[in-house]
């Protein structure tokens, strides 16, 4: 590629001729206004195309990019501060919440769950419902601990179980609000505080 077609091709060369094809618009209009209504007495209208107009001019056609530029990398920033908030959390909870699942029995999981729900946390409360339902699976010897173990991997394990929907509940509400935008509610928990109390009561 030559020099020449390089420099055609860059952003400060494309913003130089937008910035001149834009000049030249104006000039046109301007002109064409000051055509269309010079037989008033009285009143000159060179001003319209002359250096000074052209000043501000560019002052604001800069001013407009600068703008949309600021707007574009403020847009960006949100997305990339989603992005990455979305895709550390659930590694967080999920790490931290394995690793103490071991240490907390199932009641001591309910009870936690139900403090949450008196305040209003109602994703924490169906986070500790989750917890509640690993350690159950570890209690009955059908998972037993692993920290390295996906949601994946627990839902195939429970596909063998005669009853396994109230399982399926528990974790895919773990995934929606884990590695989504998704907001806990008071439904929300109810739903799976009944999914919780259909595992209790299965006898396997």
């Amino acid at each position: 590629m030559s020099a020449e077609s390089f420099e055609k091709n860059s952003i400060g060369w494309q913003l130089s001729q937008l910035q001149k094809r834009s000049q030249e618009w104006w000039e046109l209009q301007s002109q064409q206004l000051a055509n269309n209504i010079d037989d008033i007495p009285g009143v000159n209208w060179n001003w319209l195309d002359g250096e000074f107009v052209e000043l501000i001019f560019k002052v604001l056609f800069w001013l407009i990019f600068a703008l949309l530029l600021l707007w574009g990398i403020g847009k960006l920033i949100v997305f990339l501060n989603q992005y990455f908030t979305i895709k550390n959390r659930p590694k967080n909870i999920l790490k931290h919440n394995k690793k103490i699942a071991k240490n907390l029995k199932v009641s001591t999981w309910l009870t936690k769950a139900n403090e949450f729900k008196q305040i209003g946390n109602f994703t924490d409360a169906c986070l500790c419902l989750y917890m509640a339902m690993l350690q159950t699976l570890h209690d009955r010897n059908i998972a037993i601990h692993q920290f390295s173990r996906t949601d994946g991997e627990y839902l195939k394990l429970i596909q063998k179980l005669p009853q396994s929907q109230p399982y399926q509940t528990l974790l895919m509400t773990h995934q929606r609000l884990c590695f989504s935008k998704t907001k806990a509610t008071n439904s929300l928990f109810e739903e799976c505080y009944r999914a919780y109390q259909e595992i209790e009561t299965q006898k396997i």
